[in-house]
């Protein structure tokens, strides 16, 4: 029986977690032309990672199967200066091997960040994700999100 476990990233993980980010951020390129994924994009991931790995305003957790890393989730918190509740939690990265998608794991993984979230003050969760990803529409949905928010966008010549 496989071993499922999710943890906080730390900088040791860095290095395994930056195909992981790379991953995302092509897969984030086939819903929307404006995500076109730079060239060095894996010098990118290392310095994201590192600025959100061990700061108190954010965490990435990660899914392990029998101690290998199949799933990364990346959450900070945001201060709403002129609303309430005013602490938000949102979820800016969510991504999980195709090996290990369609077993549960993202629900569970979205607990994990949700009970991790509560437990920091926050009283209200957002997610971030290409406006295309219907994937990602339908499994928020599900799990009683709704959106709140648009964002449009327009390349320049």
């Amino acid at each position: 029986m496989e071993k499922i476990t999710f943890r906080e990233a730390t900088k040791e993980d860095i290095p395994n977690l930056i195909d992981l980010v790379k991953r995302l951020k092509r897969l984030n390129e086939e819903f929307d032309p404006l995500f076109v994924v730079r060239n060095d994009v894996e010098e990118q991931a290392k310095k994201y990672l590192d600025k959100a790995i061990g700061n108190d305003d954010r965490f990435v957790l990660l899914c392990e199967i029998d101690g290998k890393i199949v799933g990364l989730l990346k959450a900070q918190l945001k201060e709403r200066m002129f609303y309430e509740p005013r602490k938000e939690g949102a979820i800016v990265e969510f991504y999980l091997m195709p090996s290990s998608r369609h077993k549960g794991l993202g629900a569970k993984m979205l607990e994990e960040a949700e009970k991790r979230l509560k437990d920091r003050g926050v009283q209200l969760i957002t997610a971030e994700f290409p406006t295309h990803n219907k994937i990602a529409i339908e499994f928020y949905k599900s799990r009683n999100y709704h959106p709140i928010l648009n964002i449009y966008g327009k390349k320049l010549d």
